[in-house]
């Protein structure tokens, strides 16, 4: 195996990593529905802001979720149609 093969290889398991956390999932399929800003998720989701923002640091640097400005908010939501595809392929694996 190539070290570029290798080194794609592991990107890949970093992001399923971010996919194992169970919070960030809820947050994914929230934002699957709308954008939300982060006091809106955190109150759709029964969360501190604290935690959601902590959450969104994380799904932002791994490109799974994008923000605009408005206003005074950020504004988040899936950063493209992957991680809808992701989420979707996912949930039909599990009710198989």
């Amino acid at each position: 195996m190539t070290e570029e093969r290798e080194n794609e290889l592991y990107d890949l398991a970093e992001l399923f990593k971010v996919f194992g956390d169970s919070t960030r999932i809820r947050i994914l399929f929230a934002l699957m529905g709308r954008d939300f800003s982060v006091n809106d998720l955190a109150a759709e989701l029964q969360m501190t802001q604290s935690a959601v923002s902590h959450q969104l640091k994380i799904l932002r640097q791994s490109k799974l979720v994008s923000a605009r400005r408005e206003g005074k908010s950020m504004i988040y939501f899936p950063a493209d149609d992957h991680v809808r595809t992701i989420i979707e392929m996912g949930m039909e694996h599990i009710e198989e």
